[in-house]
């Protein structure tokens, strides 16, 4: 997989989608503008859309033991701004799942109104990331929030927004097999491995990144695919950086027999466990 490989928008489906455009406008800092076909897409300051929310009141509920998002992560320019963040989800009194500090990260976990998961985090450095025998470590230590707001000593209100610089970091997927998602996001796809030492789960990149897809069977081992059109995940993007690119990643695709759809300026295809993925050319 090319080094330049990022995520673009993560599109989910939603059950109120006046309720979640009031949380991710005050909760989260994101500005929605509606599109021609009703969705609704999800901007940071100035940005591109980040997430696109397609509301449907008569869409399943979400499944926590199928296959489908786990969270996806918005990614803050640095740590000021995730304490803006979490300043934020002060102001609108809305729970964390959990704060942690993952090494090379440090991160905010939340779910939407419809039990989405959102993760919020700030990347170290990448010369500060630790290694151990050519291997990057990773781990789920406790984030120290008063350290955390100590950035805004003697700062204003948080901004409404979520900056300029703000994009989609990874997303973490629940899968049924680790194996078979192996095969597809590595042996296909092409991304490489950068941890294993997670039970149950896998964590894959491209150009050293520390992940840009996250896979585990928490929740979810030998479970068959969500409902269609359940409440959740309905596709990701994933940005090559020029049609070239695209190209490649697309006849691995074809020679592997998976189904393509082109669709929407990309190409769309679906992981073993019916996970939906958009491939595009930046």
């Amino acid at each position: 997989m090319h080094p330049g490989t990022r995520l673009g928008a993560v599109r989910l489906t939603v059950s109120d989608l006046q309720r979640s455009r009031a949380f991710y406008e005050r909760a989260v800092g994101l500005l929605a503008t509606e599109l021609d076909d009703g969705t609704l897409a999800l901007h940071a300051d100035s940005g591109r859309a980040l997430i696109e929310l397609r509301g449907d009141r008569s869409a399943p509920a979400l499944d926590r033991r199928a296959p489908g998002l786990y969270h996806l992560a918005i990614l803050v320019p640095d740590r000021r701004e995730l304490a803006f963040a979490l300043a934020r989800l002060a102001e609108a009194r809305w729970p964390l799942d959990g704060a942690s500090d993952h090494l090379v990260s440090e991160a905010l976990y939340l779910t939407d109104p419809d039990g989405n998961g959102i993760e919020i985090h700030r990347d170290r450095p990448r010369e500060q990331w630790p290694r151990a025998n050519g291997r990057l470590q990773m781990a789920t230590l406790a984030l120290d929030l008063d350290g955390l707001l100590a950035e805004l000593a003697n700062a204003a209100a948080p901004p409404p927004l979520l900056p300029r610089g703000t994009r989609i970091g990874h997303v973490h997927l629940q899968v049924s097999g680790l194996d078979d998602a192996e095969s597809f996001y590595c042996g296909v796809l092409g991304f490489s491995v950068t941890v294993r030492g997670y039970p149950g789960a896998l964590f894959v990149s491209a150009g050293g990144y520390h992940h840009h897809i996250g896979l585990n069977t928490w929740h979810s081992r030998g479970a068959g695919p969500a409902i269609p059109g359940a409440i959740g995940l309905r596709s990701f993007e994933l940005e090559l950086p020029d049609q070239v690119e695209l190209d490649v990643v697309r006849q691995r695709a074809h020679s592997a027999g998976i189904e393509l759809e082109p669709t929407g300026g990309g190409i769309l295809l679906r992981d073993p466990f019916a996970n939906g993925m958009m491939l595009r050319a930046r």
